[in-house]
């Protein structure tokens, strides 16, 4: 978007072109065009990376879009001083916009990566890209009016729709073809190239006969300097992105893709333990894994556990320790991203710390969102385990609103029981008991509980600024839940020896989790959801 309330009034004198007027026009309009999709892309760099690397997409989006907006209005009230000398002006400023546009998701990487703060640095991109871009129409108003100074008016409208198109292109390219094709480093650097190519060739050649010799010059030299920064960057694009990711997960970084739907890191598991993190977050620690997966699964199979339904737990864990029972018949494991499935599949560490889980023919999985899978009734299942990311993220959300549990409660049999992970109870205690809330507005009667860690895992993303280590709450909160009354909490007598959970051990880990109840709290639905309150 770009403020257009400064509409520069056409100079006095005319530029000689090496075309026709009227090519020259529409090639103004090209580059209008090409400006206002470079710009978008822009944009939405920064809101993507900023939602990986900071998390909370719905606030990043928010902070990016209106410092940027904000700051339009301010570069397009910077550009009446450059009216007099738009040509050179508009060059310079259009390089000045590659370079800072082209590098902006490197230096935010940078920030994270080394120094755990990226913050300050997203809004000093945010507002610098802001203002030129803001920038940018008025300076082209003025080199357009300078070819022809006839219908102002249709030139404001050509200016116009030129820019809405061009922002319509950039944002469609950004998703399907920058983002899976190059990534976010390389991408942004390709648009910074092809805003510095487009904006040098209209100055350079269109303009060139309304430049002196040394500004032509200087023009050439700053092009082909940004170029070969960008260009450098480009090849080291893949050597940095390593190092970074070293910074930020430590050296036995083992395997880094990304799939359609995340950024998946796995580290350890030679000689060392394993780690998975999902988009930078810690979610599998193989040192105290156990303890997790033994807390959100066991208490559920204390009664009928045939049939078990997990939504998420694409790592296998979970479905581990169900296939531990020899009564369970057949486990369902609905996971959005199959590339944490295959990787749960074939990688030695990571299928053996889940025990081949998928080998076992009981083992069933669905590649789906698991909100619209279960929109379809499929049958029913003894025991619903939802084993998903932490409530607060802002896309994983509507997995803990009352529309949600109202479609997990029509799939449990009769005398069936829903276990929910639910954030950490001590540390983040309106988010656990907004769940609780949430669960019961939806028909449920719960039990609470928590399981304490030993180390740090499933955190809300590395935060090395103090300490140069992961920091993460000390428990993890569970609640045990079946439609229209409280569940009992223990252990089944057919339960495996678990290393971490006893019969004992849950009373007191449930006194734990309620002595940190909030009352009063209402639930949280897709219209209206409470975790960020």
């Amino acid at each position: 978007m770009i403020d257009r309330s400064q509409q520069l009034q056409p100079p006095r004198g005319a530029v000689r072109l090496p075309v026709r007027p009227a090519a020259g026009r529409h090639l103004v309009l090209l580059v209008v065009f090409v400006c206002a999709a470079c710009g978008l892309v822009y944009e939405l760099e920064l809101v993507a990376l900023a939602s990986y690397l900071i998390g909370d997409s719905v606030t990043q989006a928010s902070v990016v879009l209106s410092l940027m907006v904000f700051a339009m209005g301010v570069g397009s009230l910077l550009a009446k001083r450059l009216r007099c000398r738009a040509v050179v002006g508009f060059g310079l400023l259009e390089l000045t916009l590659a370079l800072v546009g082209g590098c902006s998701a490197m230096v935010l990487y940078a920030s994270f990566a080394w120094f755990g703060e990226s913050r300050t640095v997203l809004v000093v991109f945010s507002l610098a890209i802001g203002v030129l871009i803001g920038a940018e129409l008025p300076l082209l108003m003025s080199l357009i009016q300078r070819i022809s100074r006839r219908d102002a008016e249709g030139t404001v409208a050509d200016l116009f729709a030129a820019d809405y198109v061009g922002a319509l292109i950039g944002g469609l390219a950004f998703p399907f073809l920058l983002l899976p094709w190059l990534g976010q480093l390389a991408g942004g650097l390709l648009t910074g190239a092809v805003n510095a190519v487009v904006g040098g060739s209209l100055v350079l050649w269109l303009f060139r006969r309304d430049l002196t010799r040394r500004s032509r010059a200087l023009l050439l030299v700053a092009n082909a300097a940004v170029l070969a920064v960008l260009g450098t960057a480009a090849l080291l694009a893949d050597d940095f992105e390593r190092a970074a990711r070293r910074a930020v997960y430590g050296e036995e970084v083992r395997v880094a893709v990304h799939t359609d739907v995340q950024e998946v890191v796995l580290t350890g598991g030679r000689e060392g333990p394993l780690d998975l993190y999902l988009d930078g977050r810690l979610w599998v620690s193989g040192r105290d894994e156990y303890r997790y997966h033994e807390a959100l699964v066991h208490p559920a199979m204390r009664g009928p556990h045939s049939r078990v339904l997990i939504l998420g737990g694409g790592d296998g864990l979970a479905a581990r320790e169900v296939l531990r029972y020899p009564g369970a018949a057949s486990v369902t494991v609905v996971e959005l991203d199959p590339g944490v499935v295959r990787l749960a599949r074939t990688d030695p560490a990571l299928s053996g710390l889940n025990e081949h889980a998928y080998r076992d023919p009981r083992t069933q999985v669905v590649t789906a969102d698991a909100f619209n899978w279960l929109r379809a009734p499929r049958g029913s299942w003894d025991v619903v385990i939802l084993d998903l990311p932490h409530p607060e993220i802002t896309d994983s959300s509507k997995f803990y609103s009352r529309e949600f549990y109202g479609l997990a409660a029509r799939v449990l049999a009769p005398g069936g029981r829903l276990a929910v992970h639910a954030g950490p109870p001590a540390a983040r205690p309106r988010t656990y008991w907004t769940v609780e809330a949430t669960l019961r507005s939806a028909g449920f009667g719960t039990s609470a509980y928590r399981a304490t860690r030993r180390l740090s895992g499933f955190a809300a993303g590395p935060d090395r600024a103090a300490t140069g280590k992961v920091s993460a709450p000390q428990d993890w909160g569970f609640l045990l839940a079946a439609p229209g009354r409280r569940p009992p909490l223990g252990l089944d007598p057919a339960a495996p020896r678990l290393r971490s959970l006893t019969g004992a051990g849950l009373a007191a880990d449930a006194w734990g989790a309620e002595r940190t109840r909030v009352p009063g709290l209402p639930p949280s639905t897709l219209i209206h959801p409470r975790y960020g309150d």
